[in-house]
This record gives structure tokens, C-alpha cells and sequence, in this order.
């Protein structure tokens, strides 16, 4: 890993609880940067890029302060234009009383990405739910599969 940090903001990027300012490494080379790095528990292993990786997200639920909590749903990736924020399609199932049948219903969910993924359209990806990071977004990615479809993935209906 390299000594130094992607700042991509205007403001300096640092992490919480982690202190950059050791005065015996001032002068030194090859030095490399504290990282703070934490389990999410569930079941979910912490990814490589984000052990290694020398990106700074705070909304990251591994090197950030983003706890993990609540439902955890799958769910297929339709869009992944704006910036550490995907689009995916939650399909399920919903139950008519009247004709004892199930029809197929969808939701567009928006879900934080951290850098340590890059997810394409039509991954499938596990996303776990945490506290309200914007005005949309309540949940964060955790794991990504690649794709298995050909062709385009918008209005695949697919139960994971």
C-alpha cells in the first residue's frame, strides 16, 4: 500500500480514530499509513481492496462508521452512474387473496457502494441495511457476484 491517501474532495480526507500526525514518521519513506479496518459480522468477510486499498469512504461499512443491522435482501444492479451510489431492482413476490396466486412485483432501491467494489450492470449483489446515509439511501452493498446473464439486464425477473 502507498504512503498516501486518494483525496478526491476539497476538504482532506481522513479517517475516524486514526491519527496521521506521528512525528517519528515524519521524515522516514516507505512508512506505511494507519488503516482502520472493522468486521461487519453476518457472515460477511471483509474484502481485500478494503484491507489494502488506501481509499477513504466514512459511509463504508469496513472502514467507516456505518454499522450493519436489520434486513439483508439480494438484488440485481441496473445503474452505477452516480458517484458510490448503484441503482438495483429488488424483486419479489406478492400474494392475491382473491385468485390464491402470486404476482411479480419490483422496487428500485438505491444502495451505497464502496469503493472496494465495482459492481456492473446486472451483478447481483447482497445489501445489508443500516442507518439513513442520505434522503434515499438506507442500505450499503456487502458482497457483489458477477454477472450470469447475457444480454440486458433491465426487467429481468429473477428470485435469488
Amino acid at each position: 500500500m502507498s504512503g498516501v491517501l486518494d483525496q478526491t474532495e476539497r476538504a482532506f480526507q481522513k479517517q475516524a480514530g486514526v491519527h496521521l500526525g506521528n512525528a517519528r514518521q515524519l521524515g522516514k519513506k516507505n512508512v506505511r499509513v494507519k488503516r482502520m479496518v472493522k468486521k461487519v459480522g453476518l457472515g460477511f468477510s471483509t474484502p481485500k481492496e478494503a484491507v489494502e486499498g488506501n481509499y477513504i469512504d466514512k459511509k463504508c461499512p469496513w472502514t467507516g462508521t456505518v454499522s450493519i443491522r436489520g434486513r439483508v435482501f439480494r438484488a440485481m444492479v441496473l445503474a452505477t452512474k452516480m458517484k458510490r451510489t448503484i441503482v438495483v431492482r429488488k424483486n419479489y413476490l406478492h400474494y392475491v387473496k382473491k385468485y390464491n396466486r402470486f404476482e411479480k412485483r419490483h422496487k428500485n432501491v438505491s444502495v451505497h457502494c464502496s469503493p472496494c467494489f465495482e459492481p456492473k450492470e446486472g451483478d447481483i449483489v447482497t445489501c445489508g441495511e443500516c442507518r439513513p446515509l442520505s434522503k434515499t439511501i438506507r442500505f450499503n452493498v456487502l458482497k457483489v457476484q458477477k454477472n450470469q446473464i447475457f444480454g440486458t439486464a433491465r426487467k429481468q425477473f429473477r428470485l435469488f
